[in-house]
């Protein structure tokens, strides 16, 4: 017949390892609450400690954008869908000041500006995050363009070459082939000596669709962030999408490596 030994002792330090490891997280907390909502703006009362440019949170994981510090209240832009805010919503602060998440977790994914993941791939474990707004390097701590970025159109690279660290505006009337254009620099591009980050604002779905089946037809996609704030998303968040692309390429020029961003 078989026995069973309780050794007190053993159970007592397990008890107390147990204890030793065991926290509450405690601290004072501001919850504001939504004074009225409309046309993707928000203002919310009993946040007395929020900073400016401070992520919020709304019910249902909408996150909003601390802009207009009044005495009394705080204007917000929502960065979601605002229909689904209604008066008297708690609103939670974050701490943060806007974000987004950067590395090398974030290639060959479709996000939000925000950084969350849209193509059904999963969470993006990303090892880092960076500050949407930033201070841009001073004049002396800038290298000279000295490096071209060839963009595989003879016309372009041999006329009005692009020097890596130099800005571009390609204008034209509509279905001109500015974005074919765009496109076909970052398919030029060899993988893992310049990361591409392609960002959409206020286009189709079923366009940004397009861009993204050609790239992964080419196999560039995972060399490419694709950024997308559609026509159907908040003006607020077409607002800060390319802020959102630029801070994610910084974050491969800071690391030594080179960029492409194309907001389209």
């Amino acid at each position: 017949m078989a026995y069973i030994r309780i050794d007190p002792q053993a159970i007592g330090a397990a008890l107390e390892e147990a204890a030793a490891r065991f926290t509450i997280p405690f601290g004072p907390e501001e919850i504001g609450r939504v004074v009225e909502a409309g046309d993707g703006i928000a203002h919310v009362d009993g946040m007395p400690g929020v900073m400016a440019e401070e992520m919020v949170l709304f019910p249902r994981d909408v996150y909003g954008l601390a802009m207009n510090l009044e005495r009394d209240r705080v204007g917000v832009v929502v960065l979601g869908d605002y229909s689904q805010i209604k008066q008297g919503d708690p609103v939670k602060r974050t701490g943060r000041v806007l974000e987004v998440p950067v590395g090398e977790a974030l290639l060959g994914r479709t996000v939000t500006p925000l950084g969350l993941p849209i193509d059904g791939g999963g969470p993006i474990n990303a090892a880092a995050y960076r500050q949407v707004e930033m201070d841009a390097p001073g004049i002396v701590d800038r290298e000279p363009v000295n490096e071209p970025l060839q963009t595989g159109v003879k016309s372009v690279d041999a006329m009005t070459a692009i020097g890596r660290g130099q800005r571009e505006l390609i204008i034209g009337d509509r279905q001109t082939g500015k974005t074919t254009l765009a496109v076909d620099a970052i398919l030029n591009q060899t993988p893992g000596d310049v990361r591409c980050v392609y960002v959409a604002i206020g286009q189709k779905m079923s366009t940004v669709a397009a861009v993204v089946d050609v790239l992964r037809r080419r196999g560039v996609l995972k060399n490419c962030i694709i950024v997308v704030a559609s026509a159907g998303d908040s003006a607020p968040l077409q607002y800060i999408a390319p802020f959102a692309g630029c801070a994610m390429a910084e974050h491969f020029r800071d690391a030594g490596g080179a960029a492409l961003t194309v907001s389209d």
